[in-house]
């Protein structure tokens, strides 16, 4: 599956590489190069380039480029999912993924990386088999490995990996229980003159932080789960229940994690949480004048928040 993978920063330097089966030389980023060259903007890259003998599969977060080598046929969004899955497990690591941060901690990001794929193939990424494995650094543990020479991998096998709820731990307690559920939504909407929407898609997901103890199981209902399409849920949600009641039961993970992610079809039925109203003004002989006014619409039930235009 994944050959290599080459971590690459902004000015295109290679600070960090990882070769699963034989190494392929740096040269083959050449041809990603070239392609960036082309690109207005760092994120207008192509996320597959074609090489002669391997095809390479790239996605640019936190100021950086992560440039997967495959050889074989392989899906593009498998390793682009996998790509992404191992930036969010360095930032549950580190707090952050930047090119200072992976450097101050490349032993572990090596550790991670040979955990989280057995000769270029998918074995762990769950945060919390990680963890067990792999313990999280911090200043106290950096000091006594430095005195005694220790790793930071762990010497048992983490007892999650043996039962059926991988992804979440035994035994976690916590003092205060907690969760926390956002719901974020980005609206591509197309607004007539007068304030009314002609078509609307949605695209949402659901971000999780959930601290609690024990095992719980958590129930959650949507108003109108008949509008979901194109569904993608966390492998805790019960599928089956909701292919039948429409309603997500699952047994969380601990921590952060995206509960599920979905589109809303294009329609105008439905009213956005926002008004827009446009006024242009054009004088002869002189500049025009453009002027776009929006708000949130009252009476939508719970007021929206961290809105972004």
């Amino acid at each position: 599956m994944i050959h290599s993978l080459f971590i690459i920063n902004n000015s295109g330097d290679i600070f960090m590489e990882k070769h699963y089966k034989s190494v392929i030389h740096r040269n083959i980023c050449d041809y990603f190069f070239e392609a960036l060259a082309k690109c207005a903007k760092p994120e207008d890259i192509p996320a597959v380039i074609s090489t002669p003998h391997h095809k390479l599969i790239v996605i640019y977060r936190k100021k950086l480029f992560f440039v997967s080598v495959v050889v074989n046929e392989v899906s593009p969004l498998f390793v682009i999912e996998i790509l992404h899955r191992a930036v969010d497990i360095f930032e549950d690591y580190f707090n952050d993924c930047t090119e200072f941060t992976l450097k101050e901690n490349f032993v572990i990001v090596y550790e991670l990386l040979d955990e989280m794929l057995d000769n270029g193939f998918p074995l762990a990424t769950e945060s919390n088999i990680l963890k067990e494995l792999i313990k999280p650094p911090n200043i106290f543990r950096k000091v006594a490995n430095m005195v005694t020479g220790d790793s930071n991998l762990s010497s048992t096998l983490p007892t999650v990996q043996l039962s059926n709820i991988p992804w979440r731990r035994q035994g976690i307690k916590y003092t205060n229980n907690e969760a926390y559920f956002d719901c974020i939504e980005e609206i591509d909407a197309i607004i007539d003159k007068n304030g009314s929407t002609i078509m609307c898609e949605v695209q949402g997901y659901i971000d999780c932080c959930v601290k609690l103890s024990g095992m719980p199981d958590l129930t959650l209902c949507f108003t109108n789960p008949r509008l979901l399409d194109d569904v993608s849920f966390h492998p805790c949600v019960r599928f089956k229940r909701w292919e039948s009641e429409k309603i997500l039961s699952f047994v969380p993970p601990d921590g952060n994690f995206r509960l599920i992610s979905y589109h809303i079809e294009s329609l105008n039925s439905v009213s956005i949480p926002i008004y827009l109203k446009h006024n242009i003004q054009f004088k002869e002989g002189s500049n025009g004048r453009f002027e776009v006014t929006f708000g949130l619409r009252p009476g939508l039930g719970k007021s929206v928040h961290s809105l972004i235009n």
